[in-house]
């Protein structure tokens, strides 16, 4: 199971994650969402873990932990939704069709 992990602490690294979910099942993995531009935490992250009764577990433990002074939001990650393609202009203005005789 894919668990989302909010309003993580940005000093927060993949171990301290890893130890936290660990207490309730086996961490198959911890990735912490980092922003391109600053290079620091974006303050949420995923945690897989196979076992979806331990996953279960961990939700209902972890969500609302005060977690270095911060309320977890921890719930099941639902699948990412797909954008729409750009706005149907290019960069003059007009629309991207071309039209043929």
């Amino acid at each position: 199971m894919n668990i989302y992990v909010g309003n993580l602490p940005y000093n927060t690294d993949d171990e301290a994650i890893t130890g936290l979910f660990s207490e309730y099942g086996v961490v198959e993995s911890v990735k912490i969402v980092i922003d391109r531009a600053t290079n620091r935490s974006r303050g949420f992250g995923f945690v897989e873990m196979n076992n979806d009764a331990e996953a279960k577990r961990a939700i209902e433990a972890l969500n609302e932990l005060d977690f270095d002074g911060r309320a977890l939001v921890v719930n099941e990650a639902r699948p990412k939704k797909e954008v729409a393609g750009g706005g149907g202009r290019n960069f003059n203005g007009s629309n991207n069709k071309k039209y043929y005789r």
